[in-house]
């Protein structure tokens, strides 16, 4: 490529940026840049991906985050009734999760838009893992009771996670 596609290319995205966020600007509870580029946990799969892109712009089955169909929900967590069920909350505070936040997240401080979090795929795996273990972000009514604390129940955590796939090969 010439140096003046490359200038012209790089105006251009600047260009359409900007009038993206002047013709259809985020909602100020959105904190993370707009992109041209698909975001690195694109590559997690669909359905994974899919979770991670609700919780973000807080638009997910998560309590805490606005809903028409919920306006009158509790907005704390079902889980351990302490806070809001927000993101930053499901992931990083829930005490109820603390278990397997501590073999998957470790390294993981902070689900904000400047998070290493969002540029590493080492750690993006991680929380895909831990989304799909505790079921974060899915429909209430496909799973009308949480899962019991696995310090409870009696049986090797490896048990827990090789039937959901977390150590298997397969895409998360």
């Amino acid at each position: 490529m010439t140096k003046a596609y490359k200038a012209l290319k790089g105006r251009t995205r600047l260009h359409l940026l900007e009038k993206w966020r002047r013709m259809a600007p985020p909602s100020p509870y959105y904190t993370f840049l707009l992109s041209l580029t698909p975001y690195p946990f694109m590559g997690l799969g669909k359905f994974m991906a899919g979770r991670i892109h609700q919780m973000r712009p807080q638009k997910s089955y998560l309590t805490a985050h606005p809903s028409w169909s919920r306006l009158d929900d509790p907005k704390y967590c079902p889980r351990c009734s302490e806070e809001k069920e927000s993101f930053s909350h499901a992931i990083l505070h829930c005490q109820s999760t603390s278990f397997y936040r501590e073999r998957l997240l470790q390294g993981i401080t902070s689900v904000g838009p400047d998070s290493p979090l969002w540029f590493s795929k080492d750690l993006l795996m991680a929380l895909a893992a831990f989304i799909k273990a505790i079921a974060t972000n899915y429909p209430r009514d496909m799973f009308p009771s949480l899962p019991h604390s696995p310090a409870s129940m009696g049986f090797p955590f490896s048990l827990i996670l090789h039937p959901l796939g977390l150590f298997s090969s397969s895409p998360i």
